[in-house]
């Protein structure tokens, strides 16, 4: 199987990185954030990235650290309003967007990683969403046709990993991550907590080992993207 262990994110990265590639990022908001690898991407210097993602981070993490130092051209997501500098650069017409609803975004990877060309969805027939697309009709229904995504390198985020791959997600850190596990000619993957092997359950591995082509331990910042709190009931105020 080789050694798929590397000691840091630059060194897990290092070869995968090149100007013009296809990236897909895990992560819903700042929640399962490959952070770390992130970071270890813009320190590349690849530039003229399309980037695929949920959303673009927000300004000085996740993605807006690319965004910052220009290397992303294209952004590939269904939501981006947490970013000034997203913002900033699509108004200028220094940013391509391929908007998607979340869940067509989330079944174009889906499907990319099952080997699936092309489907029909329901979803943004009749709008701008549709415009250019293929359509057809089923039991007297109109869809229009969206296309599997690949990329060229997947960085996803794990809670736990095994030497060989196999990762466990934790709650909604879940999220894209092992949709792009599946999707990426090479998957390389940052955990909380690298783990012997047998040490995970084989009954509860969300993502097999033969889809990670490498694999990094790291501490990450996980910021909390909006913070709210309220008042305990009973508690002065």
């Amino acid at each position: 199987m080789g050694n798929k262990v590397f000691k840091t994110a630059k060194a897990a990265l290092d070869g995968f990185a090149f100007d013009g590639m296809t990236v897909m990022s895990g992560g819903f908001g700042l929640c399962g954030l490959p952070e770390n690898l992130i970071v270890a991407l813009r320190d590349s210097g690849a530039k003229d990235i399309t980037a695929i993602s949920n959303n673009a981070g927000v300004d000085g993490f996740g993605l807006g650290l690319l965004l910052e130092t220009r290397q992303i051209k294209k952004m590939i997501s269904s939501y981006v309003g947490e970013n000034d500098e997203f913002e900033r650069q699509y108004l200028a017409g220094e940013l391509e967007i391929e908007f998607n609803p979340q869940g067509t975004l989330a079944e174009r990877i889906r499907a990319g990683g099952a080997g699936i060309p092309g489907f029909y969805t329901k979803t943004g027939f009749g709008t701008v969403i549709a415009e250019g697309k293929p359509t057809r009709e089923f039991n007297g229904e109109s869809f229009i046709m969206e296309t599997g995504l690949v990329a060229d390198v997947a960085l996803v985020k794990a809670w736990r990993g095994d030497p060989y791959g196999n990762l466990q997600f934790s709650k909604t850190a879940r999220n894209f991550n092992p949709m792009m596990a599946m999707a990426g000619k090479v998957t390389i993957v940052e955990v909380d907590e690298l783990v012997e092997p047998g040490a995970l359950d084989a009954n509860f591995i969300h993502t097999p080992g033969i889809f990670v082509q490498r694999i990094v331990e790291a501490k990450c910042e996980k910021r909390i993207e909006q913070r709210t709190t309220r008042t305990r009931e009973g508690a002065p105020s």
